[in-house]
């Protein structure tokens, strides 16, 4: 098995902790940052709408400048607090003295018979009632089951309640006819999703999962366009779009391995997502 890792972790605020790991650091926004940083404003680029695609502002130029479908290592994404571990570092507590030991930087033996990795799945599904009144009225008044029953808490469910009532069906409308009614179903059933845009994979694989992705966002554009897109819960729309169809995507079209995660904030102590 070829155990090479490649990682790039996307930040629009530097790393000074990081600068020296080995990890290849990315940076999206309109912060100044060194020439240890790689900058995805130039070649074929979506660096003017990095507000509305946050990381995958980065993970576009790198599938269209930098990707090399050829090559057979394992490639890998992670964000400013959200990095991959090791295993057997998951009731491990992390923090500025010790990370390095247990960030990933090298794929293990245990993933030769998968194609993808992908974090460890939350559930939307316990969210409390009078948080699901305020933000989920239009839900209930059309199914009010939703506000007894776990089991209809659906992925749809939490996405109405965060980023706009009827945004992820509209969004799915115009998905090309291959995944369409297979994610609809995917979001209308299921109660927990892998989340954030993070993954690890081989190069080929990445080719496919971006051109789906963004063949899909680009159609969703003609659709919400930018400038209603306010607020930190809607600005993001096809951040949290891609998201949703990151953990139905690669489930469906990969051998895919759930690995586990954590959120480091250097200033606190990190634990693991399992």
């Amino acid at each position: 098995m070829n155990n090479k890792l490649e990682i790039y972790c996307v930040t629009n605020k530097k790393l000074s902790y990081l600068e020296n790991f080995d990890y290849n650091l990315a940076t999206v926004g309109t912060d100044s940052f060194s020439d240890k940083y790689i900058k995805c404003n130039y070649g074929d680029n979506i660096f003017n709408k990095e507000k509305y695609y946050s990381e995958l502002t980065f993970q576009y130029w790198y599938w269209k400048n930098k990707l090399d479908i050829n090559q057979n290592n394992w490639l890998g994404f992670c964000q400013k607090r959200r990095f991959w571990i090791k295993k057997n570092s998951t009731n491990e507590s992390i923090d500025l003295n010790n990370f390095h030991e247990h960030f990933l930087k090298e794929a293990p033996n245990e993933w030769e018979n998968y194609d993808s990795i992908i974090c460890n799945p939350i559930e939307v599904n316990n969210v409390k009632k009078m948080k699901m009144i305020k933000r989920g009225f239009k839900s209930i008044i059309k199914n009010p089951s939703i506000f007894y029953d776990k089991n209809k808490r659906t992925i749809n469910l939490h996405f109405d309640m965060h980023h706009g009532y009827g945004n992820l069906h509209k969004a799915i409308d115009v998905m090309e006819d291959t995944d369409r009614e297979e994610f609809r179903h995917f979001v209308n059933t299921s109660t927990s999703f892998n989340p954030h845009i993070i993954f690890i994979t081989k190069p080929l694989i990445a080719d496919k999962w971006f051109e789906s992705l963004f063949l899909w966002l680009f159609s969703c554009e003609k659709i919400f366009g930018f400038q209603n897109l306010k607020g930190y819960d809607t600005q993001r729309l096809y951040a949290y779009l891609a998201e949703r169809y990151l953990s139905f995507w690669f489930n469906k079209h990969t051998k895919t391995l759930n690995w586990p995660w954590v959120f480091f904030d250097p200033k606190k102590i990190g634990r693991a997502h399992v």
